[in-house]
């Protein structure tokens, strides 16, 4: 994995440990891996925001809520 693919995934990883501070950042980190692992095509511009949709549907089914919102600039952006 790239590095800059490595950098856009830990803000995922915050974000939505963030948005899910209930489920715990083991649990976020399982789905953001998960979600990860299924993107295998060769164009990997769009990768984390692939993983980060996926992932937040993941973690919503689990918990049966939404996310919790977070202020605009509180979390790194990819």
């Amino acid at each position: 994995m790239e590095q800059s693919e490595a950098q856009a995934l830990a803000g995922v990883r915050a974000r939505l440990s963030a948005q899910f501070p209930d489920v715990g950042e083991d649990s976020v980190a399982e789905a953001v891996a998960a979600a990860h692992a299924e993107m295998t095509g060769p164009v990997r511009d769009y990768v984390p925001v692939l993983v980060e949709r996926t992932a937040r549907d993941r973690l919503v089914k689990r918990l049966g809520h939404p996310p919790r919102p977070t202020p605009t600039g509180a979390l790194p952006r990819p």
